[in-house]
């Protein structure tokens, strides 16, 4: 079971970026602890008792242009697989997009594998959320560390992050 409580309340299981800018967001903010070993979405979704539909990965891409390499956080719902190389790669007006590599991921975020989320992130670093993540009322996302997990709606989600929201499910 989880035990969600305002996430200002419990500022110790965010990452230091989340925790940073999470009262500038102005949206209300839920966390709760849960074991690190089941942060992955399918074992926590299962454990915890969240539907997938109610549960959205964040990932982070990067894509080159000019030599410049531009990096972006895609939001999807966790049972929907993402249009990288359509939607995303368009939209960054990049000629090839990727997953950053996990290391590169971490060290530009500050945050850890497998609780990236796109609260907290570089400012310069658009926040792509893809359309159905809008639609859900409850929505849990990482929270900068794989020991917690945030709570919101999507449209909040959008709000927290100044989010494009974009039909970017396959």
């Amino acid at each position: 079971m989880l035990d969600w409580v305002p996430a200002a309340d419990r500022v110790d299981l965010l990452a230091a970026p989340v925790a940073k800018t999470a009262p500038q967001t102005g949206v209300e903010l839920k966390v709760a602890e849960i074991d690190p070993e089941l942060s992955d979405t399918a074992a926590f979704c299962e454990r915890y008792g969240v539907a997938l539909e109610d549960s959205a990965n964040c990932v982070i891409v990067a894509g080159k242009r000019g030599g410049e390499v531009r990096y972006a956080a895609v939001m999807i719902l966790a049972d929907d697989r993402a249009d990288v190389n359509g939607v995303v790669r368009r939209h960054l007006d990049v000629r090839k997009v990727s997953f950053a590599p996990q290391a590169e991921a971490v060290e530009l975020t500050g945050m850890e594998y497998g609780g990236i989320t796109p609260i907290g992130l570089p400012a310069d670093w658009p926040v792509l959320v893809d359309e159905k993540v809008t639609q859900r009322d409850f929505i849990v996302i990482g929270s900068g560390v794989r020991r917690s997990k945030l709570a919101l709606s999507g449209k909040a989600l959008v709000e927290a992050t100044g989010a494009e929201v974009l039909p970017i499910a396959l």
